[in-house]
């Protein structure tokens, strides 16, 4: 009986749908998988050959051959660094705010401005802070440049961190409640370590956003030939930067240097997406919920 139930032409229907679905959800994989990898495969094709001694040591130049970029990684890890040390931290407390106290008319004008931020262009911010910082307080530093990415980066963190909150279950926060606990220490002691995967999720993913940035940098950092280890005084390098420059370049040498730079700034962000994974793993992730 069961037999003949399995041959009806209606369950034939719902199989040859079910593998016209699965083949479409595979062909949507492909489609987007692709011309990532395709991207990254170039990159690292044209890239690859630029590392050497030199390019990890020396100073750029914008002709002849050679030259490295030893002053943009520098100044890109002191800006990035200093971005996350001021986005981070406003990001996850408006998120966490948000996701917890966040039902009245305030946290729907705080979405609505997080939601408008996040889509802005990024030489938005840059000229913002341009005219806020730049031109006040003493002219381009790695300070102006960090800003700029740090308002880049509030927003995506503050709507990623509501959303993975969100999803811890409410029983969680109930149990911890009936306790005795406060609100705000099962907040903090409960919730957010139970969401804290995602939330780091959430914070890479803005780090991963703003490192690559050039636009906000070119208004604010201006970029430098040569080391500048003080945020708050003068020019700072940037590899962003630094890539720019050469890509506008005639010399083949140098243009190949770009590659190269390009290629270490997304190694960068992989490296620091798999550490993060490795570290997290194991650990209360959000995962589950």
């Amino acid at each position: 009986m069961s037999t003949l139930a399995s041959t009806t032409p209606r369950d034939r229907r719902r199989r040859r749908m079910d593998r016209a679905m699965l083949c479409l959800a595979y062909a949507c994989v492909v489609v987007a998988v692709v011309p990532l990898a395709a991207v990254l495969l170039y990159v690292i094709v044209k890239g690859a050959g630029a590392w050497d001694r030199e390019f990890f040591t020396g100073l750029p130049t914008l002709f002849g051959s050679g030259g490295g970029v030893a002053n943009g990684i520098v100044g890109t890890l002191i800006t990035v660094a200093l971005a996350s040390a001021i986005g981070i931290p406003f990001g996850v407390m408006a998120g966490i705010y948000l996701s917890e106290y966040g039902r009245g008319w305030l946290g729907a004008l705080i979405r609505f401005v997080a939601d408008t931020m996040t889509g802005i262009p990024s030489i938005v911010a840059g000229i913002f802070v341009y005219g806020l910082v730049v031109l006040n307080l003493g002219g381009y530093s790695g300070f102006a440049g960090a800003l700029s990415l740090a308002i880049l980066m509030i927003p995506v963190i503050a709507r990623s961190t509501e959303g993975v909150v969100r999803l811890v279950p409410d029983s969680i926060r109930e149990a911890s409640l009936a306790l005795g606990v406060p609100r705000w220490k099962t907040t903090l002691r409960v919730v957010v370590p139970a969401a804290l995967g995602g939330i780091l999720t959430g914070i890479l993913l803005s780090v991963a956003r703003v490192a690559g940035e050039t636009a906000p940098l070119l208004f604010t950092a201006f970029g430098s030939d040569y080391f500048n280890l003080d945020p708050f005084k003068g020019p700072m390098p940037e590899l962003p930067i630094q890539i720019y420059n050469a890509a506008r370049s005639a010399y083949p040498g140098v243009i190949q240097v770009g590659w190269g730079a390009a290629l270490l700034l997304v190694l960068m962000v992989l490296v620091a997406n798999l550490t993060a994974r490795v570290i997290f793993r194991g650990r209360g992730t959000g995962a589950g919920f």
